[in-house]
């Protein structure tokens, strides 16, 4: 081919319309754009030449603007002339969509994690293949040491499905079903059946007994769905995460880890009080994002039964009023951010909150268990019935039933993040402050799960109970792949007792001011994208009236009011 032809070529491209791609691929202000992961380039056609058109391809060099890849012109495929080519340069990092590994199908996308350990506790139980939280927390009946296989130390093992999928501009179908499942058994997590398991044993023959809000539902973390607007926010009603729940995810240095976070393994901060309530059901959620700023707001609607109560010393079954129950609850968050700075501020109000204690006394239960106590701990009433002996006498039989504690819960909390590469700060505080129902329940109330309740306490506070609550943490990242975590977390709690003389050595109650404090320190590093391995140690250890292990007379105190658990273990994430 002849020079003259070549400079024709050329002259073509720069002076005359652009020509089409032979496939679809477009650039700003109607240029068109090779696609790169195609094997073959497309080819430019330009009319003006003779038969037999000249293919052009493009590649990165050195001409940019906005909008378009590097480029530079290879002229190939022409008898007679050698391709000249000038070298790229190294290939810039891919967009993340070309890159992300999620099982994602219109808009829809299945994900977990399976996280397991081995631990060693100073003080602890057998473990119970319903307990999702591990051993690492200082336990009330907790006694020798011993190794244990610890599940869901930074992530809860589960498997979910969500979707966000636009059905107008700017307008989306948002949903989520997530469910947590204990590695070391298969089973759902499942905290009622941790304390229904140990009915009816004595102490000694405990396994480790936890409360909280996953209680064997299928969907036992969230199950909820609603729309999404650019400009408007998003509404969701359904099961769902507590406000509170979602701050400590972001502001604890452990984002929740339950082998060595406190407000991660017990939720009493999350949930504004008592640890089962870290998840609302039948609740509706509102969240808008402005700018730096964003708003949330939450209402939970009543549920379940209230179960029948009575005031009397001698209430049955005849005397006792079914109540209805009132267990609505609501709550507000506010939170922006500066630069590096993040904070939020959130308030949460629980009627008829549940805290579930102690394993009650079953029907083989040993009666000379005195400190499992069948009587409610201010006014003697039976809780069980006017006749606990035998037990089968019971309004509620303690057969797969829990016990526990009502109260009407307030909570205000402030928390802030700070990043200054590469160490990332933490710090919170929550107040909380609880009272006895305004609406009691009854024996036969449901708690999560749908358990009925055969002892509830519905004035087991001689007064106002007050909680101060606050953390404080480090992160260092060492070459982006290895996190160093050191965190200390702190509850205290004021005397709430009549008679404040009772509070000394020998006569003890749990309603005694007291502390419970938490340390740890532990390295995670990522191996590759979905896989990480972790190693650490935990510290707790309890006093005064937070080292009473059942919540009526004589004071019971814990078996060891201390644990040391190191942990190692690894993660793996879809």
């Amino acid at each position: 081919m002849s020079k003259a032809k070549l400079i024709l070529a050329v002259v073509a491209l720069f002076f005359f319309p652009m020509p089409t791609f032979a496939q679809d691929a477009y650039l700003p202000n109607g240029f068109n754009r090779v696609d790169k992961t195609q094997s073959e380039p497309p080819q430019w056609k330009f009319p003006l030449l003779s038969a037999g058109d000249f293919p052009a391809r493009f590649t990165s060099v050195a001409y940019k603007t906005p909008g378009i890849d590097w480029a530079n012109f290879n002229i190939a495929g022409i008898a007679g002339l050698s391709q000249v080519q000038t070298p790229e340069p190294a290939p810039a990092t891919p967009p993340a969509a070309s890159t992300s590994s999620a099982l994602t199908w219109h808009g829809i996308t299945l994900y977990g994690a399976y996280d397991v350990g081995v631990g060693w506790v100073s003080h602890g139980l057998p473990q119970s293949p319903y307990n999702y939280e591990g051993s690492s927390l200082v336990n009330r009946n907790a006694n020798g040491s011993r190794w244990l296989v610890e599940p869901n130390n930074l992530s809860q093992t589960g498997l979910g499905v969500r979707g966000n999928v636009e059905f107008a501009h700017g307008w989306s179908v948002v949903f989520n079903a997530l469910t947590g499942i204990n590695p070391q058994s298969g089973q759902l997590a499942n905290a009622s059946l941790t304390d229904i398991k140990d009915n009816g044993l004595p102490r000694a023959s405990y396994s480790e007994a936890i409360d909280g809000a996953r209680a064997g539902q299928p969907l036992n973390d969230e199950y909820y769905g609603g729309i999404s607007s650019r400009d408007f926010g998003t509404l969701t009603f359904g099961r769902q995460r507590a406000l509170g729940t979602d701050t400590m995810l972001l502001y604890d240095p452990v984002a929740g880890g339950y082998a060595f976070s406190y407000i991660g393994y017990n939720g009493t901060m999350a949930a504004g009080g008592d640890t089962e309530d870290t998840r609302w059901d039948d609740a509706v959620k509102y969240r808008i994002a402005h700018g730096p700023v964003h708003f949330g707001t939450m209402y939970k609607f009543t549920d379940g039964s209230g179960g029948c109560y009575s005031a009397s010393a001698t209430w049955t079954a005849t005397t006792c009023t079914p109540v209805e129950p009132r267990n609505n609850a609501w709550g507000f968050n506010l939170g922006g951010e500066i630069r590096k700075l993040s904070t939020d501020l959130v308030y949460q109000h629980y009627n008829e909150a549940i805290s579930v204690l102690n394993p009650l006394i079953g029907p083989a239960g040993p009666m000379q268990d005195s400190y499992q106590s069948t009587t409610d701990s201010i006014n003697t009433n039976p809780i069980t019935g006017p006749n606990p002996v035998p037990a089968d006498n019971n309004l509620i039989s303690t057969d797969n039933t829990v016990y526990g504690i009502v109260t009407d819960n307030n909570a205000i909390m402030a928390a802030a993040r700070y990043a200054w590469d590469p160490f990332r700060f933490y710090a919170g505080y929550e107040y909380i402050w609880q009272n006895n129902p305004a609406n009691p329940l009854g024996v036969g109330a449901t708690d999560q799960g749908g358990y009925l309740m055969s002892g509830v306490e519905d004035n087991n506070l001689d007064a106002q109970k007050l909680l101060n609550i606050w953390w404080e943490g480090i992160k260092y990242t060492y070459r982006t792949k290895t996190d160093i975590t050191l965190s200390w977390y702190e509850q205290r709690q004021n005397d709430f007792r009549r008679n404040p003389s009772t509070c000394s050595p020998g006569s003890m109650r749990s309603s005694c001011a007291g502390t419970l404090d938490e340390g740890s320190l532990y390295l995670d590093h990522r191996f590759i994208q979905h896989f990480d391995g972790f190693a650490g140690l935990a510290y707790s250890f309890v006093t005064g009236g937070l080292a009473i292990a059942i919540p009526h007379g004589p004071g019971v105190p814990y078996l060891h009011n201390s644990n040391f658990a190191p942990t190692i273990g690894g993660r793996f994430t879809f």
